[in-house]
């Protein structure tokens, strides 16, 4: 007699979710596995769809591998389906339909700088912003005010080239990528002309990959103007002693660019790089920002000391981009300093014991660090877990799809499927050839997706 199928809810059609979901499928079970991704949006992709930057088109390349469950029918979508929070599925509710249940929700609270005036209107976070610049439903109402000619950015990774990049590219130059109609027309009449880029440390320390450094300085409408305070020219970095070859290529580029002065070569937007400084203070008028107030730092013992000497920006608009935290899941417990569900090795963990069937993966489980490659390895782990603790979990009360649809239905939730979201993708490469040039352009109003994945008539 044939085994019953296991039953396995994803939670999350990100990267961890959906690589999560291929290595169930892979698992080798002679009865097979049943994987339900479910996600409260319609569309799926997560981070990828809504984190990496419209111009980076290549990196958007990896929904090809993520979607392929999808094409096979092996893995079914649940979108637009809310789970733990209202409207939504309560998760004990959901539970009494599958043997397991993996979280893959991520992180997505911006970190704050803790200083006076960041309450202010015009202080975001990076989170709030690349969301808005990237379609998301929830930050289509962000209206980020981008009327003044400053803005600052903090931070010293990947994030904050990407908000400054954006901020500094040309109509022309945007116009190929999938960023929504309403940002596109916010960005074109965007009067920023100057992005500081604040950081904390030295050139030498800096998170940057070469290759999104590299792309600032090949802006058609930006000059990039690097204020190192004479670090290079006074040799107090010295090239050739970097061993780290990412570190290197990274310092060969500041000091090529900190050689060329601070004069630019007349292109209509700047980036500036400021090494060495931490934002102290956002000033306001009428409620909004007007000025960051910035400090020279000093290294010492390898620690970030305030070194006293200060200095005012002219923005109306500050990003912070210094990382991420995760929300609490109601009814999983939490740990407030990692910013993490506890587990071990995936398994999610209460007051030492591991609670029966529940499971955590991406960074929701590790923090948000690594890159989405990262997810791969992560999430086969936390399968392994699974799988290994597959015999032993109760069977789930309510096994039957149906059984799940009317849960759903009985509070509200009329679930997305794929090819519900395959409309939408269709429309939006649609869209994208109407504007010509761009594979794609995003539908972010909620209502307006939900309208064409499942039409009238």
């Amino acid at each position: 007699m044939t085994p019953p199928q296991p039953r396995v809810a994803v939670i999350g059609a990100g990267p961890s979710g959906l690589y999560a979901a291929a290595s169930l499928l892979g698992s080798g079970l002679d009865s097979g596995i049943s994987v339900d991704v479910i996600d409260r949006l319609p569309a799926p992709y997560g981070l990828v769809r809504y984190g990496v930057a419209p111009d980076h088109v290549k990196m958007k390349s990896v929904i090809r591998v993520l979607r392929k469950p999808f094409d096979l029918a092996e893995v079914s979508f649940l979108g637009n389906v809310r789970v733990g929070r209202e409207p939504g599925v309560p998760f004990d509710e959901l539970r009494e339909h599958y043997h397991a249940v993996v979280y893959a929700t991520g992180s997505t609270v911006d970190r704050t700088l803790g200083v006076p005036g960041e309450q202010l209107a015009g202080s975001l976070g990076s989170g709030e912003f690349v969301s808005w610049y990237c379609g998301h439903p929830d930050f289509v109402r962000l209206d980020p005010p981008l009327d003044h000619p400053g803005v600052a950015v903090v931070g010293a990774g990947n994030v904050a080239l990407d908000v400054a990049r954006v901020l500094a590219k040309s109509h022309e130059e945007m116009s190929s990528t999938d960023i929504p109609d309403p940002v596109l027309e916010a960005l074109t009449h965007s009067r920023v002309r100057d992005a500081h880029v604040l950081i904390r440390r030295g050139p030498q320390h800096v998170r940057f990959t070469p290759a999104e450094l590299r792309q600032i300085g090949e802006l058609a409408n930006a000059d990039v103007i690097v204020h190192d305070d004479g670090l290079f020219a006074a040799g107090a970095i010295d090239i050739e002693q970097i061993d780290e070859r990412r570190q290197r290529q990274n310092l060969e580029m500041l000091s090529a660019w900190a050689a060329k002065g601070t004069a630019g070569t007349g292109k209509p937007r700047r980036i500036h790089l400021r090494f060495l400084r931490s934002p102290v203070r956002l000033h306001g008028e009428n409620g909004r920002v007007s000025s960051v107030v910035v400090e020279r730092n000093e290294i010492v013992d390898g620690r970030v000391v305030g070194g006293g000497e200060q200095e005012s920006l002219d923005v109306g608009l500050v990003v912070r981009a210094i990382g991420y935290a995760a929300e609490p899941i109601p009814g999983l417990p939490f740990d407030e300093a990692t910013g993490t569900v506890p587990n071990e090795g995936g398994r999610v963990v209460r007051d030492g014991e591991p609670v029966p069937g529940v499971y955590v993966a991406g960074w929701i489980k590790r923090g948000p660090t690594g890159v989405i490659g990262t997810n791969k390895g992560d999430a086969a782990e936390t399968v392994a877990a699974l799988l290994a603790d597959l015999p032993t979990l109760p069977e789930p009360k309510q096994p039957d799809r149906d059984m799940l649809l009317a849960t759903l239905a009985g509070h509200g939730v009329q679930p997305v499927d794929w090819s519900d979201w395959l409309r939408l993708d269709a429309e939006e490469i649609r869209l994208g050839e109407v504007r010509g040039g761009a594979e794609r352009v995003k539908v972010a109003e909620l209502k307006e997706m939900l309208a064409v994945c499942r039409p009238a008539g």
